[in-house]
């Protein structure tokens, strides 16, 4: 696993499939607009059910407060990420990161070694990492502490 991404990092790029099959790269989104990037274990498990539905519920302070594109990633497969999107109504992209190369580039953590990290990071229109929350339960925070940092930006 690579060095964990610190704030005041450059945010590294990737390409990763989205749960429309579209390829996206981070590269797209700097310069134009600040991005939410939520590492999360797995689709359709509960915390992770209820992080995602917070962020759909915030979408619009995110959306028109602070024009940032909210992106997801997990290690889901896109058709997992497609079923997941529709069944709970999620208006922003989900990425397919099968063999966890974006997360270990990121040094997102395990928790017990063996579960995925649950980690949000702030980046900012310059690509620069500005704030980075993790927490594996209080998923909660995650939506909150986000919205803070962009208010910060």
């Amino acid at each position: 696993m690579a060095e964990s991404v610190k704030v005041g990092d450059m945010a590294p790029n990737f390409a990763l499939f989205s749960e429309t099959g579209e390829a996206v790269e981070l590269q797209d989104y700097i310069g134009n607009k600040p991005v939410v990037l939520f590492f999360y274990p797995k689709d359709n498990s509960a915390i992770c059910t209820k992080e995602a539905c917070r962020f759909r519920d915030s979408f619009d302070e995110f959306k028109n407060s602070h024009d940032a594109e909210i992106i997801g990633i997990s290690s889901d497969s896109v058709e997992s990420h497609q079923l997941f999107s529709k069944k709970n109504n999620l208006p922003f992209m989900l990425l397919s990161d099968p063999d966890d190369d974006v997360r270990n580039e990121y040094g997102v953590p395990k928790t017990l070694r063996i579960l995925p990290g649950r980690v949000t990071y702030i980046i900012d229109k310059s690509g620069i990492v500005r704030h980075i929350y993790s927490s594996q339960l209080n998923y909660k925070a995650h939506v909150q502490k986000a919205l803070s940092a962009l208010k910060s930006l």
